[in-house]
């Protein structure tokens, strides 16, 4: 019986931490003070492909819009109630550097959907990947390649 509760217990938690992967989404997007349709949309592209970057046992299924916007509104609560990005990271830590990269990779890309990055979201930028143990030299690359309009 414990192998099955924790087989329920580790979707639970995959659950957990795409809402708090989800939160950083958010708050990367709202520290600018303007938080646009535009970044919300690319949110939710992110939580669409979600279960192909947690790679779950449900044999990567799709996840329907319905589910989309359920965990998007968990995790839009979740960003209001907290600013920590140490709570957002803690688990994402644990995740392969791919999964970590395609985070990074997103918060370039809502961070710069306005073709600018101010000192605040630069900072942000600084302090996730240091938490993630991203390189900078790859953060910076992923930016650059999302300023020449690279499809990533």
């Amino acid at each position: 019986l414990n192998l099955f509760e924790k087989k329920k217990n580790t979707k639970k938690n995959n659950a957990i931490d795409l809402i708090k992967m989800i939160a950083l989404l958010i708050h990367a997007a709202k520290i600018d003070e303007h938080y646009s349709l535009d970044e919300r949309k690319m949110i939710l592209d992110f939580i669409v492909q979600s279960p192909k970057l947690l790679k779950n046992n449900d044999k990567e299924k799709k996840m329907d819009h319905n589910e989309a916007e359920d965990l998007m509104k968990k995790a839009e609560e979740y960003e209001g109630q907290s600013n920590q990005i140490l709570e957002y990271t803690r688990e994402a830590k644990k995740m392969n550097m791919d999964t970590k990269t395609m985070v990074i990779k997103f918060m370039w890309k809502i961070i710069l959907s306005d073709d600018k990055s101010d000192i605040y979201e630069s900072n942000l930028m600084r302090r996730v990947c240091g938490l993630l143990y991203i390189p900078d030299k790859l953060s910076g690359e992923i930016k650059s390649n999302i300023l020449k309009g690279k499809n990533l």
